[in-house]
């Protein structure tokens, strides 16, 4: 995958250009697509559309532009001037006069489009297949749903065509994409980013999406993208401004389904199964909550009168082409026509109702931790009972953005069938860089690196590439361990700045943790060793309670496996972050 903060410090080190990169890109996908055409892109930029973004980030003061030069891409129900926005239906297809507010803050931040996705027609659905510009085929095996309607932005994120893209996410197109692709998926709080330019589902819900390899790539962009006060006093709100909450109590509390749903996929419940063990070793405690509230007010969103509210998007076309609409989404649509306005208010009434005696599940848990879908069918089961099987995706999606909560989707690794499996964090309004920091600390943990398998770089199979950053680096006590199992030195390097170091209480040797973490991070030193495959057994076998081997970001944007630590072991420790690594730090300590 193409890191955001790798990519970003390679420019600033003079190491790559922007325009070199970008226009290198650009090419690559275009004689891919010359070649055999995506179904994720709706959309390329120019070569004009591309020169003049290039040209706005070279007359910048470039170390100031968060994104400067970060490739990205929108859904083509997001406007951008001069663009076409067709939503996915061509007899709708029209120009824009202007940027979308949000897109509009990215491109200043430096970002450069390179194109519009694809998407269930009129973001209509959550698998990704309701398109007269193909179905997106699913990342890891292309018999299986790509999820939807934010398809194509999952999928160019997942193989690493884009650092990042904007979905939309009304019933959870920003979250299910992201689970069935093996990528983040952040939902913001209604109302956090400006939805001004991006064509309705449905207006007082809908909510600009984030699509990345990692937490912390979607956390710099959810900061350059959130509405500033002057947004806010000049554009219509259908949601109250949150107060911000930067973090969770340290001992976090995680409410779970008494009786989670998989839909008999049994794959499932073993993954959620395992996800649960790895939030009790971060610390979590586990809570089973009552969730039939909960899916009453989801229910109200497909049966009941909001469908209204994508008929309004629609109603000409309806009335003139009926048959330039998907017949399925059309079928949706349609039922707009059987609700009266005295049923809207019933509903709304029943909304408010359903809020006030769910919001007791806030007294015991902190977030929720939901299977981010509770199966994943396949294209020939979605074609067969196309209404029903987009239904069953919406089961722990539909009913947050009614309740105004933050959400972000994670990867929690693979089934039996290597098929990736992910959960959802769910929060009320205004948790958001709460659950960015919390999707950093849970991916610390994951072994299995973000995105597509063909968007990890191939290795040695023989081999496996670990990188040390302290008691093993070479000189220190435990490097002989390495040694032992005929290590070879591959390369000195640092991480990306998205880590904190710390020396762990009570260890000998003493031993740092490393922690992926939000905010604060910076670049760690650290060395990169190629082991033989036979000796990695015994090499885990050795490493003690709270450390582990997992993913680590390397400063160039790539992933190696390397040492990490339980979020919950830092909390007796002392943060050296600020020294650079663990020879400063040990060094520190020979000083009077």
């Amino acid at each position: 995958m193409i890191a955001l903060s790798g990519l970003r410090h390679a420019y600033l080190s003079g190491k790559q250009s922007p325009r070199a990169f970008i226009t290198s890109h650009m090419k690559n996908l275009r004689a891919s697509q010359a070649i055999e055409p995506d179904p994720a892109w709706i959309w390329l930029a120019s070569e004009e559309q591309i020169e003049a973004q290039l040209a706005a980030i070279q007359s910048s003061d470039q170390a100031s532009l968060p994104l400067l030069g970060i490739p990205f891409a929108v859904k083509d129900n997001i406007d951008i001037k001069n663009w076409v926005t067709t939503a996915a239906c061509p007899a709708f297809a029209h120009t824009a006069s202007d940027t979308a507010v949000a897109v509009q803050k990215l491109m200043q931040a430096g970002a450069i489009l390179i194109g519009k996705t694809n998407l269930d027609q009129f973001a209509t659905g959550l698998v990704g297949t309701r398109s007269p510009y193909g179905a997106v085929p699913n990342t890891f095996n292309p018999d299986y749903v790509s999820g939807g309607s934010s398809s194509g932005s999952a999928s160019v994120v997942a193989r690493g065509l884009a650092c990042f893209s904007l979905g939309t996410d009304t019933a959870g197109s920003g979250r299910v994409p992201a689970g069935f692709n093996n990528i983040v998926g952040m939902k913001p709080t209604p109302g956090l980013v400006s939805i001004e330019g991006v064509l309705p589902a449905c207006k007082t819900l809908d909510c600009l999406s984030i699509f990345a390899g990692t937490a912390m790539d979607a956390a710099t962009v959810l900061s350059v993208m959130q509405s500033t006060a002057a947004d806010l006093a000049h554009e219509p709100q259908f949601h109250p401004v949150r107060p911000i909450v930067s973090r969770f109590p340290a001992k976090l509390r995680l409410g779970i389904p008494i009786t989670p749903q998989f839909m008999g996929n049994t794959e499932y419940k073993n993954a959620y199964d395992q996800a649960l063990i790895t939030a009790r070793n971060m610390g979590a405690t586990i809570t089973e909550i009552d969730f039939s509230g909960l899916d009453k007010i989801a229910a109200l969103l497909y049966n009941g009168p909001w469908v209204a509210e994508r008929y309004v998007t629609i109603e000409r076309l309806l009335a003139s082409d009926p048959e330039a609409i998907d017949p399925t989404v059309r079928k949706v649509v349609g039922l707009a026509e059987k609700f009266s306005a005295a049923d809207a208010f019933k509903a709304l009434y029943l909304l408010k109702e359903l809020a006030i005696s769910t919001q007791s599940i806030w007294s015991e848990c902190d977030a929720l931790l939901v299977p981010t879908a509770p199966t994943h069918p396949t294209l020939a089961q979605v074609a067969a009972e196309p209404v029903l099987r987009n239904s069953e995706l919406g089961t722990y999606t539909n009913f947050v953005n009614l309740l105004g909560m933050s959400a972000i989707a994670v990867p929690a690794g693979l089934t039996e069938s290597n098929m990736p499996f992910g959960v959802t964090f769910i929060a009320p309004g205004g948790y958001d860089q709460s659950l960015l920091s919390l999707g950093a600390q849970w991916q610390a943990l994951q072994t299995l690196a973000p995105g597509a398998p063909e968007a990890t770089p191939k290795k040695n199979h023989d081999h496996l590439l670990i990188a040390v950053v302290g008691a093993h680096l070479k000189g220190m006590p435990l490097h002989q361990q390495l040694v032992d199992r005929e290590c070879r030195l591959i390369a000195r390097t640092r991480t990306s700045a998205s880590y904190q170091l710390y020396a762990l209480a009570n260890t000998t040797p003493p031993k740092p943790g490393l922690v992926r973490t939000a905010t604060n991070g910076r670049s760690i030193e650290l060395e990169v060793y190629e082991m033989p495959s036979e000796h990695v057994g015994s090499f885990l076998s050795l490493i003690p309670a709270p450390l582990g081997l997992g993913s680590v970001e390397l400063q160039d944007g790539t992933w190696v496996k390397g040492f990490i630590c339980e979020p919950w072991a830092i909390e007796q420790a002392q943060d050296v972050t600020h020294m650079g690594g663990w020879r400063a730090y040990i060094a520190s300590l020979a000083r009077p």
